[in-house]
């Protein structure tokens, strides 16, 4: 019988130290990085590539104080490649709030309970970040280098919920430097957002208003001198429910579902007088082939013929523009990109289990690099549906999984080629 070989992806794949990957992932949990105060897991994420095989590190702000980790890798004859993550967090009171008095109060200790990393941002995403450095460790630990260019990304100012955050001001940098006017776009990139290991391909779009309607306040014992701007915000209302049963009626996608809207708060009132002002804010999801700008005039419609009906006034503010003015656009690779099938390959190779293609059920930056030209899904270990919560952890082993499937991946993508062994001989 005759041992089978092993192909240098699977060599680099092999390499990924489990020991090492666990300890730069608890390193990183135990540096807060709460929007926007990503400067030292900056400089931390810098160090631990400079330390590594990468031929240049730099970190640049996108804004001042708010730094960008650029990192470089391989040369120029195979095929390119972006790892994407990000820096930033949401912050951990409600952490604190659920764990205090436990062994867990600490949101940045990165307590492992149960074959599990508890610890604020674990998941999202200092575990996709912290396989981005370790594959790249693992190339070299192996032996080898990379033929085709490999760009690590590490951007500010993901996460939403901070005042003033939460506008990838980042990764629009980021785009920026790197990418505009530089030639041919990178040929596809993988954002290390949590999947548990799934290939995200579509995700859903976005958009958040905030809406005041403006009326008259007036003394509670001559209503007759107000106008009441809540009874304008409940026909508001009705509209705007009625809007979304509408929405859901429509062509679901097949990896994202419906289209949707949802008010997500509703304030009038307060003293013993006719209502002056009415506000409410709303989310509505979009999906691939939805045109923002077609359903921000949609929602402003409704808010005018409200306010014309009702004798008040209506403002409309569209209060996160991400990759566009209003919001986030929905984004979509086909499942045959060149890109999804080598993924689809390497996730099989290396669990020997049947990869799953499925659609985010959240929205990130992808789209800004597929504006850029470049293609792109999601995968990293984790669950988003403990993100932003109390319970976010991350099961190590499949911590470990998808590290050693994304290095095989970029092994496989990129091309590998043996790496010179000592020091040349000086000529004679």
């Amino acid at each position: 019988m005759t041992a089978s070989v092993r192909s240098p992806a699977d060599e680099i794949a092999a390499a990924v130290d489990e020991e090492e990957l666990v300890g730069l992932v608890l390193e990183a949990v135990r540096i807060p990085s709460v929007t926007p105060h990503e400067t030292a897991f900056a400089e931390w994420a810098g160090s631990r590539m400079e330390e590594g095989p990468w031929d240049r590190v730099r970190l640049v702000e996108a804004e001042p104080g708010r730094p960008n980790v650029y990192a470089e890798l391989g040369q120029a004859e195979g095929r390119s490649l972006v790892l994407a993550g990000h820096l930033d967090t949401v912050h951990a009171d409600d952490w604190v709030r659920e764990w205090s008095g436990t062994d867990r109060a600490d949101p940045f200790a990165g307590k492992i309970i149960d074959g599990e990393i508890w610890a604020r941002g674990v998941t999202d995403q200092k575990a996709g970040v912290c396989s981005i450095i370790e594959v790249a460790r693992a190339v070299d630990r192996a032996g080898y280098r990379l033929a085709g260019p490999l760009t690590g990304l590490l951007v500010c100012d993901e996460e939403s919920g901070q005042p003033g955050s939460g506008l990838s001001v980042g990764m629009r940098a980021a785009v920026s430097h790197l990418f505009n006017g530089s030639g041919r776009a990178p040929d596809f990139a993988i954002y290390t957002e949590p999947t548990t290991g799934a290939i995200y391909t579509a995700q859903m779009g976005f958009l958040i208003a905030d809406v005041t309607l403006s009326g008259k306040s007036a003394y509670f014992g001559t209503p007759e001198l107000g106008v009441d701007a809540l009874r304008a915000g409940h026909a508001l209302l009705s509209e705007l429910w009625d809007r979304n049963e509408t929405l859901r009626t429509g062509e679901a996608h097949e990896l994202l579902g419906e289209r949707f809207l949802l008010v997500t708060h509703a304030e009038s009132g307060g003293n013993i007088a006719v209502p002056g002002e009415f506000r409410l804010s709303l989310i509505q999801k979009l999906l691939p082939g939805d045109d923002l700008n077609h359903h921000a005039d949609a929602l402003r419609d409704i808010a005018a013929n409200v306010a014309d009906g009702h004798g008040v006034s209506a403002d409309v503010v569209f209060s996160a523009p991400r990759d566009h003015g209003v919001g986030g656009t929905p984004d979509e690779v086909p499942p045959d990109h060149p890109g999804v099938r080598s993924l689809m390959d390497s996730i099989e190779h290396t669990t020997g289990g049947r990869a799953r293609i499925e659609g985010a059920p959240y929205w990130s930056e992808k789209p800004l690099l597929r504006a850029a030209g470049i293609p792109g899904v999601y995968f990293a270990p984790g669950d988003i549906a403990t993100c932003h919560t109390p319970f976010e952890r991350l099961p190590i082993q499949e911590l470990i999984s998808a590290t050693r499937t994304l290095a095989h991946f970029v092994a496989s993508w990129c091309g590998v080629e043996q790496a010179a062994r000592g020091r040349p001989e000086e000529e004679q």
